[in-house]
């Protein structure tokens, strides 16, 4: 039986990314809030927070990335996981604006794209959506290319939204902080865009 599209939170990367993992556990609130099945690719260390509101089982815990690993693996793991998904939904664990809303749109695209993702203003942003007819290049993904390559050899669908959520990363704890400054403002200027 295949299943609904399933978000992946990436989150393999260092802990302090995530800011003791307050980060972490907002993007998996919106994550679950889309009303998809969600998944976290997450290592030892922060699997206890992400088992605080998921079941063990949707924590695919795999080693820190560094040397040898990088995001590509992460999705590799992610995707395999959860191989009866119709489609999946690429979310880095340093995207707590990202809505709920976002997500449900970026995997409704996918019924008809195999590639879609994001976009605010013309800007590419997150999810990126990957339908299952990719599977196969997905688990073969491996060390620091991530899906890059494929979002550019298939024809990828922008979903475009009002929301520059979709651009928003916390990468260091200081943006956590200028994040928390603006409460519910845009804190797009506070805060790097993407580089996804």
């Amino acid at each position: 039986m295949i299943s609904p599209t399933t978000v992946i939170v990436l989150a393999a990367g260092l802990g302090r990314r995530f800011a003791g993992g307050s980060v972490l556990a907002a993007t998996l609130r919106n994550a679950i809030a889309s009303g998809l099945p969600v998944a976290v690719v997450t290592t030892s260390d922060l699997a206890p927070l992400a088992q605080q509101q998921l079941p063990a089982r949707d924590v695919i815990v795999v080693p820190a990335l560094g040397v040898g690993r990088g995001i590509g693996d992460s999705i590799a793991a992610g995707v395999s996981a959860r191989a009866d998904a119709s489609g999946w939904l690429l979310l880095p664990a340093d995207m707590p604006r990202v809505s709920a809303t976002a997500m449900t749109l970026v995997a409704n695209a996918l019924s008809t794209h195999a590639v879609a993702y994001a976009q605010y203003r013309g800007l590419r942003g997150h999810p990126v959506g990957f339908s299952a007819e990719l599977y196969s290049e997905l688990v073969a993904l491996s060390g620091d290319e991530g899906a890059r390559r494929l979002v550019a050899r298939y024809p990828a669908q922008a979903v475009e939204l009002d929301d520059a959520g979709v651009l928003v990363d916390i990468d260091p704890v200081q943006d956590l902080a200028a994040l928390r400054a603006v409460k519910g403002g845009t804190a797009a200027s506070e805060s790097s865009p993407t580089r996804g």
